[in-house]
């Protein structure tokens, strides 16, 4: 278990009186939660109150041999999932058999698999590694196809905010077309999220999120749409192999040799080999996955809370109570998600894209390509940044919390009118790895104005302060713009490790003039989002299952292999075969729940 420094940490809450006011949770039914984000990826397991009861996560490698290409390895993502899952129900102590559903999110990354193998196919610039199969969201290797894809003017390029990103997966499939050794006749595609689902269910089912976000996917009946994917705008790009057997490759036509889902619906049970290898059972139901910061939606913005802007609102229980609730997933970079009734164009932000929450409603995302990543990168440059490691470390607190601690007390040591003011005489334009959103342009580049040779700890505080500042003020530049569209946003409903820095979060508030709304699981707000899209997906089992326990389907079929199992091991009614141990490695770490959960 590894200590947290926050004071906001799930530890230090245990006195909650909020675990107190829930009824008991049924003790025989529970779901699972993954999250692959850029650097890790994660597992938590939730009882029927939405409560956590186990937490795990493990790093995951990326690879930049070269630069603007970074790409991941989908074999150790899948193992490291595996391990978390396991990791859980052994911490939880929960029955795996008692895991009724699952549900995935993952980055926006593109995997390429061999169609005639199903294994690995490399995604370059080491073509001889196949294991590297992941080109990841952030790299930004197809600068020319983006530019060629976006000439095109075709009418899906404005679901997509009026152009393609370079962080989308068509450009990078269009870049792999003319630079992969024999091209990519043998190659099949998926988003990452897609694709997880696809090593657990063995089926080609593609979620919308995924495809409508991502690829270029329109839904049928959008604009003239008759079979999602554009044929005259696939052979525009250059992209033939793309149209072959109607879109195989991409996951095929809806309804004909395809088969798409919304966020949370069923898409199957696990396979043997999968439920072996997650450590549980084959009646266990996979929810159609999304991409990472919309988990972060399904795990926020349906919270409850005491905010006057949210109070006033008129809402009727359904999803739809959503509407003009932000929700701003913050990690490496920041999206925000938000939902609308009828199609709102926002020139700059992504979408509006339909279906990918719930049928009938469309969701705009807005972003900003590095946050988390800024802040970490202008503490790297800086000279003092091993001071300040060694000082937050003897302080036993964050390197943030240490630095808002610094402005602080330079407000009162310089007699200054407030933190803002230590930056009047800097800059901070942040842009270091282009701009997603509003201006939508990859090449912008970063400023600052108003260095000295100062290298003291407090002008890192006063350059760190400087990029909070740009983090806010950006943000309120993407619900400026926004709103100018149409869309009316009351609040914004946090998600995410920034969540834990104080003074960034009253910038957000200050500068966008909205409140800022926390949730209660900072560390896993994500993942718990995904959880929930398995317990939506197992919903008519877990229904069945609770009428009458005993004689279900469910009950039946996992007794019967129950019996099987002893008989193959030679074993009697009534003998418990231990689990085999799983270690877990020093660089992993977990967070015991189940003790804290009900304490109070």
């Amino acid at each position: 278990m590894v200590a947290s420094k926050s004071n906001i940490s799930l530890a230090n809450r245990r006195q909650s009186s909020f675990f107190a006011q829930l009824p008991p949770a049924q003790p025989d039914i529970y779901y699972v939660g993954v999250d692959v984000g850029t650097g890790s990826a994660r597992a938590c397991l939730i009882d029927t109150n939405g409560i956590i009861l186990g937490l795990s996560e493990k790093p995951i490698s990326r690879h930049e041999l070269k630069a603007n290409f970074i790409t991941q390895n989908s074999t150790e993502i899948w193992n490291a999932i595996c391990f978390c899952v396991k990791s859980c129900l052994r911490d939880s102590g929960v029955d795996p058999h008692h895991v009724f559903g699952i549900g995935f999110d993952a980055t926006c990354s593109l995997v390429a698999v061999s169609q005639s193998t199903d294994e690995p196919e490399s995604v370059g610039p080491d073509w001889s590694d196949n294991t590297e199969n992941i080109i990841l969201w952030m790299d930004h290797r197809a600068e020319e196809e983006t530019k060629a894809i976006n000439a095109t003017g075709d009418k899906c390029l404005k679901y997509v905010g009026g152009q393609m990103s370079i962080e989308m997966e068509l450009p990078k499939m269009k870049w792999l077309k003319h630079h992969k050794p024999g091209g990519i006749k043998d190659c099949k595609f998926y988003d990452l999220a897609d694709y997880l689902v696809h090593k657990a269910t063995s089926k080609e089912t593609r979620s919308y999120c995924s495809v409508v976000c991502k690829q270029g996917f329109v839904p049928l009946g959008v604009d003239g749409s008759e079979t999602g994917w554009s044929e005259p705008f696939l052979l525009s790009i250059d992209m033939p192999e793309l149209v072959e057997n109607d879109f195989e490759r991409l996951g095929g036509i809806p309804g004909k040799n395809g088969t798409y889902l919304t966020a949370g619906d069923n898409v199957g049970k696990l396979t043997e080999k999968a439920a072996e290898e997650l450590g549980l059972s084959t009646e266990c139901i996979v929810g159609s996955p999304v991409i990472d910061a919309y988990a972060g939606w399904v795990g926020t913005v349906a919270a409850k809370a005491d905010v006057p802007a949210l109070l006033d609102e008129r809402t009727d229980g359904t999803i739809g109570d959503s509407c003009g609730r932000l929700a701003a997933v913050a990690g490496t970079s920041t999206c925000h998600i938000a939902m609308t009734k009828e199609p709102c164009f926002v020139k700059g932000v992504w979408g509006p894209y339909k279906n990918v929450m719930a049928e009938g409603y469309w969701l705009a995302e807005g972003g900003q390509s590095i946050t988390g990543q800024l802040l970490a990168h202008v503490l790297s440059i800086h000279p003092a940044n091993q001071e300040l490691l060694r000082l937050a470390d003897q302080s036993n607190i964050s390197k943030f919390d240490y630095l808002n601690s610094t402005l602080e007390h330079m407000v009162r040591d310089k007699k200054e009118r407030s933190v803002v003011s230590l930056a009047k005489h800097l800059f901070f334009y942040g842009d270091f790895h282009g701009n997603r959103s509003p201006i939508a342009d990859p090449n912008m580049k970063a400023s600052i104005i108003g260095e000295s040779l100062d290298n003291s700890l407090g002008d890192l505080a006063i350059n760190y302060f400087g990029a909070c500042e740009f983090i806010a003020q950006q943000t309120r530049q993407i619900v400026e713009h926004m709103e100018e569209a149409g869309h009316k946003i009351y609040c914004i409903f946090m998600s995410g490790g920034q969540c834990r820095n104080g003074l960034l979060m009253r910038l957000l508030a200050d500068c966008t003039g909205l409140p800022i709304v926390i949730p209660r699981y900072i560390d896993a707000a994500v993942v718990f989002g995904s959880a929930i899209l398995g317990a939506v997906a197992s919903a008519d089992s877990v229904e069945e299952y609770s009428q009458d326990r005993e004689n279900c389907s469910r009950s039946k079929v996992l007794k019967k292999k129950s019996e099987l199992n002893l008989q193959n091991a030679g074993g009697e009614s009534g003998d418990i075969i231990p689990p085999s141990p799983y270690t877990a490695p020093t660089a992993t770490s977990a967070i015991d729940l189940a003790r804290i959960a009900y304490s109070h």
